[in-house]
């Protein structure tokens, strides 16, 4: 008897563990990919290569959209290969910051995007910013369609009009919206969604997801179980405190993911941008 009752504590005592592991592995934050992230070279970075890959690690980013200014940022984060990292890299058509405002008129960002390709590994072009009807500028549609020639991702930043003008551009045109239009109403966002299958919303610095409680918006919730496949999430690090708040951006992130069905939230948190990603260039 003391036997059998011995051995009915140690079961007891093995699923216990098993169950306390359990909601270890369950509390585990879920991982994000960090579709919108830059490691500018300029002005020189405020962060170490190996503090951001750290920084990366310690929040469970596990791939990132890595762009840059001027591109040497993310020679620097391809050339890492860090473990447990899916780095997709994307051409920026900027030299310096002035570029944001005359990249679409300049024929020698072209020439630099051509140039940047031939290093055989970007997925995409950007992020780049248009206004209205500076996409319709011969330049703009020369990128798009070195990009649909060459299969490349769009990831624009850029108001519901220039967004058109890209799509006119070339319907074949995948686009990744920067900021989703910022303060666009769920409506109109919704509506550009069910025009153009191959336009994904990128959510950094996107307003009204969520009210002062930290609740996610009807409107939201319900725009993301329409389209579960066509968000993704971004820190948009293309200042020094946007990598200082690293930790709270993808804290607020998980906070309102938590509130979405388990299967909603890991494809907005990583599975979109891997499904994106998957196949090789």
């Amino acid at each position: 008897m003391r036997f059998a009752a011995g051995r009915v504590i140690i079961v007891i005592a093995i699923a216990l563990l098993a169950a306390a592991d359990d909601r270890i592995v369950a509390a585990e934050p879920i991982e994000i990919f960090d579709a919108h992230l830059h490691y500018n070279w300029e002005p020189e970075p405020y962060y170490r290569l190996d503090e951001v890959l750290a920084l990366l690690r310690k929040h469970r980013v596990t791939g990132i959209l890595a762009t840059s200014r001027p591109n040497t940022g993310t020679h620097a984060l391809v050339d890492a290969k860090a473990d447990g990292l899916q780095v997709v890299p994307f051409i920026r058509p900027y030299r310096v910051r002035a570029d944001i405002g005359s990249w679409f008129s300049d024929p020698v960002i072209f020439d630099l995007v051509q140039d940047e390709f031939k290093r055989g590994y970007y997925r995409g072009i950007g992020e780049f910013h248009l206004s209205g009807k500076s996409a319709e500028n011969e330049w703009v549609k020369k990128t798009v369609d070195f990009a649909v020639a060459n299969n490349l991702y769009l990831h624009a930043h850029a108001d519901e009009e220039a967004v058109e003008i890209l799509m006119r551009h070339d319907p074949r045109a995948r686009i990744i919206w920067a900021h989703t239009g910022f303060g666009l109403p769920t409506e109109r966002v919704s509506a550009m969604l069910a025009k153009y299958p191959a336009l994904w919303g990128e959510l950094s610095y996107r307003g009204g997801i969520t009210d002062a409680a930290g609740k996610l918006t009807p409107e939201w919730r319900a725009l993301f179980e329409r389209y579960p496949d066509r968000f993704l999430l971004g820190s948009d690090t293309w200042v020094p405190e946007r990598w200082a708040a690293y930790g709270d951006i993808m804290a607020g992130y998980r906070a309102w993911l938590g509130q979405l069905p388990p299967k909603v939230a890991a494809q907005i948190a990583h599975g979109n941008a891997r499904a994106l990603f998957a196949d090789k260039p």
